[in-house]
């Protein structure tokens, strides 16, 4: 069997252009099969089915043989001369240009991107700062108002009127100031003064007593999320139902014993001081993780890849979108966060580049048996069987995900083993 021609070009850093030559005999023996095929099943007024003349059957179907021709022969054609030329495309060959008149070798053109290459920088011996951080009793008593908050009760009052942090169930109707037209009235819940609510309804509540009624309007900005008062002006009519205050707990032995592990209060504050404090040897790693990668990163000037680049963009952009409580409707609001989601892919891309290629150089790896400890760690974390976890990895295919990470968290350390601590 004769092989295929090809060349393999370079039109950029990451840029490259695989030409294919299939035979002339080659071509021709699939065409005929693909005939065949649709003379088979082909339905021809006046014929029978499969019993259609081929030339008829090839002129009526000619672009979708050509097409099914084309999708037969190109995929492994192109597989096999980038696996012969030992090129790794970041992303899926597009064919870009096909010649071929019957009877003659067909000629494919293919554009793909690869990662660049380019020579590491110094990447030893990086000088990073160590910044030391201690817990102090403020953060303690923080986090023990924290564990106040969230161990709350919320108390029935009658004799008093609602104050900031009260919680209230009130019916309210609006009322469109455009149309004259009642909105749906409704019975609500509100924690009085929270951020989320409309600013004239925590203006509105506080001195309020039960049964009272009152009247306030909300004039909303055209770009508000809920579609439905977006650009409109709303009279709201208010009655509240009955208000609750929030009563916290007090500091105490009862307070730490009803938390759940803990003998008094001592205890418990010595537990938070122990969490406070692996929490930030996590966080220190983490910033001298960032600061020596990105020392390292900083000496590299490369081209990338840029489909990888618009992958990673979309990806911190639903991130960003995610975080945010509405998401912008303005076109600068929006363009600013793309721009800040390419800034950050960018940067993200180029120094997973550079990690991956310190780990070829240093030969570092991820064995098995560290395979395996990541994989309990995720099952201990999320509360499920480690045999769980293990058939998603399989079912999902991210068993590759799970080593790469791995791997750049092992190059990570390398760099932070052998940095310069100051």
């Amino acid at each position: 069997m004769v092989q295929p021609k090809s060349e393999l070009k370079a039109v950029g850093a990451c840029k490259r252009e695989l030409q294919v030559e299939l035979t002339a005999e080659e071509v021709t023996r699939e065409f005929e099969r693909v005939i065949d095929q649709y003379t088979r099943r082909a339905k021809v007024k006046g014929f029978r089915q499969g019993k259609a003349p081929r030339d008829v059957v090839k002129q009526m179907y000619e672009s979708e043989i050509r097409e099914t021709l084309v999708n037969n022969l190109a995929p492994q054609a192109i597989g096999n001369e980038l696996a012969a030329h030992t090129a790794v495309p970041v992303n899926t060959p597009v064919i870009k240009d096909i010649a071929w008149d019957e009877g003659n070798p067909m000629r494919l053109t293919a554009e793909f991107e690869v990662w660049p290459e380019f020579t590491l920088p110094a990447y030893t011996k990086i000088k990073i700062e160590r910044k030391e951080e201690r817990v102090t009793p403020e953060d303690i008593e923080k986090s023990i108002e924290d564990l106040r908050e969230r161990s709350a009760q919320y108390v029935p009052v009658e004799d008093r009127s609602i104050q900031q942090d009260d919680y209230v169930m009130a019916q309210i109707q609006g009322k469109d100031l455009q149309t004259r037209k009642l909105l749906p009235a409704e019975k609500i819940f509100v924690l009085v003064g929270h951020p989320d609510n409309e600013q004239e309804l925590n203006q509105a509540l506080p001195g309020m007593m039960i049964n009272e009624e009152k009247n306030f309007r909300v004039d909303y900005p055209k770009e508000h999320k809920n579609k439905k008062v977006a650009g409109r002006g709303i009279d709201y009519h208010l009655k509240i139902i009955s208000i609750k205050e929030k009563k916290l707990p007090a500091v105490d032995d009862g307070f730490a014993k009803d938390l759940g592990k803990f003998a008094d209060l001592k205890e418990l504050k010595e537990e938070i001081k122990r969490q406070l404090e692996e929490a930030q040897v996590q966080k220190q790693k983490g910033d001298l993780s960032s600061e020596v990668v990105q020392k390292v990163s900083d000496q590299v000037d490369v081209e990338l890849p840029e489909s990888v680049i618009q992958q990673e963009t979309l990806a911190h952009l639903r991130r960003i979108l995610q975080s945010l409580r509405q998401a912008p409707t303005k076109q600068e609001d929006r363009a600013r966060l793309e721009e800040e989601a390419g800034r950050k892919a960018r940067q993200t891309v180029k120094n997973h580049l550079v990690l991956m290629r310190i780990a070829e150089a240093e030969k570092l790896e991820v064995t098995e048996e560290e395979m395996t400890e990541e994989y309990k760690t995720l099952a201990k974390a999320n509360n499920i069987p480690l045999a769980q976890v293990i058939d998603a990895m399989k079912r999902d295919d991210r068993k590759t995900e799970v080593r790469e990470n791995l791997l750049l968290r092992k190059t990570i350390d390398f760099l932070l083993k052998n940095a310069i601590m100051k």
